[in-house]
């Protein structure tokens, strides 16, 4: 009988989903677009040839070298060479340039003499991927110069003595599970399980404020023609799982297949990680669904924090540096846990046993936001002291009546 009635909700709420434009939309266009959107502009994954003005008070043919090198990388565009500083603070002060580069007068002097010799890089401080392509261009440059000027001032040494003193220690710079080390494969992940939160949250708070409308205040939003809670809670968070289901698929594995990003997750972990995911995001949506009186009050109680949400998930902050308060408040939404494990699975190859205490929080999660939305189920809208208990009282009693009629 039980299994009947769990068919019945869930086959009852999937007719409503469908039937339902504005429930479609976040539930299918939005997750549909909105990755592909975020891929998109952040597809270029690096900032390369930013703008730059070069002040040359020593004009000589090392400074001009060092000029040439820090044309020729791939991070920094030399876009013109002014007489003076005022000339220069005047293009970037109009964002013509992001970075200005000052080498002084006494620059080839100083290296000549033996010492050590200074150039000056003011940087636009606005835009941080300014700041770190104007500043990782110089270094190398600098770097590359240095070890020249190291080896010509060795004499009497081969080509291979000459490269151990001037390197006694060899090194390569590997980014490890972001070859790019691009803005893409590192914030997609979080805004990909961030819109599936949102959106599946969203709509299931558009189906209950639907249902408020269409119905007297005070009636319930979960099946009333049903004794047992626990069948139409699983019932409608069945429903939601078998569209999200598919929804998930394409969110988290074809977006990332189609933009090139790292995937190096096993399907078994990446299975067992979502659907702890997706049952946490469903009770939490339904639990919230209680407090939503129309279709658009959804947008005022949730969407304003999905920026919070990026920032307390510790995908661009780590959480060791947060306030106690706001680390633990952040664990009350799904999508900290999910954030986290899923980046670790998708670009780092983690397994299960690596992923295990983000599981078991959002397993947890969904065990309690099931029992909060059974207790407010059961507590409020069974309660005879609701606004209309009498009128859904009758309607108790006719469906029981119309019930016995057709069994006798």
């Amino acid at each position: 009988m039980w299994l009947k009635d769990l068919a019945d909700v869930s086959g009852n709420e999937l007719r409503k989903i469908f039937s339902d434009v504005g429930v479609l939309v976040f539930f299918l266009i939005v997750p549909l677009l909105y990755p592909l959107l975020y891929a998109y502009l952040y597809g270029r994954e690096v900032v390369r040839e930013v703008p730059v003005v070069v002040v040359d008070e020593c004009r000589s043919a090392t400074s001009r070298e060092f000029l040439r090198k820090t044309d020729a990388t791939p991070d920094l565009k030399i876009i013109s060479y002014c007489s003076d500083m005022e000339e220069a603070r005047n293009l970037m002060h109009r964002h013509k340039a992001y970075g200005l580069i000052q080498i002084p007068s006494e620059f080839e002097r100083t290296l000549a003499d033996g010492r050590q010799a200074t150039v000056n890089l003011y940087c636009d401080m606005s835009g941080l991927l300014y700041y770190k392509a104007l500043l990782s261009g110089c270094t190398m440059v600098s770097l590359d110069m240095n070890r020249n000027i190291q080896m010509e001032r060795l004499s009497g040494l081969s080509d291979w003595e000459k490269e151990v003193q001037t390197m006694p220690i060899d090194n390569e710079y590997v980014t490890m599970f972001n070859p790019v080390n691009g803005f893409q494969a590192f914030l997609i992940p979080a805004v990909l399980i961030l819109v599936l939160q949102q959106t599946l949250v969203l709509g299931i708070c558009m189906l209950a404020g639907t249902e408020r409308e269409r119905r007297h205040k005070g009636e319930l939003i979960l099946g009333e023609s049903y004794r047992n809670p626990i069948t139409v809670l699983g019932g409608k968070g069945l429903a939601y799982l078998l569209v999200y289901g598919f929804t998930a698929t394409y969110v988290l594995c074809f977006v990332p297949w189609l933009f090139n990003m790292p995937q190096l997750w096993q399907l078994p972990t990446l299975v067992a990680f979502v659907v702890p995911f997706l049952l946490a995001s469903i009770f939490f949506g339904i639990t919230l669904s209680f407090f939503v009186k129309d279709r658009e009050s959804c947008f005022l109680l949730f969407v304003f924090v999905s920026v919070p949400l990026i920032f307390m998930s510790g995908i661009s902050w780590p959480t060791s540096n947060m306030p106690d308060f706001w680390r633990h408040f952040a664990m009350l939404f799904p999508s900290t846990p999910a954030v986290n494990g899923f980046a670790r699975i998708n670009t780092a190859g983690a397994l299960l046993q690596d992923v295990r205490r983000e599981i078991l929080a959002m397993i947890i999660q969904a065990g309690a936001y099931f029992m909060l939305a059974l207790f407010i189920y059961e507590r409020l809208y069974r309660s005879d002291k609701m606004p209309g208990a009498d009128l859904l009282r009758r309607s108790r009693l006719r469906i029981y009546r119309s019930l016995s009629r057709n069994r006798s």
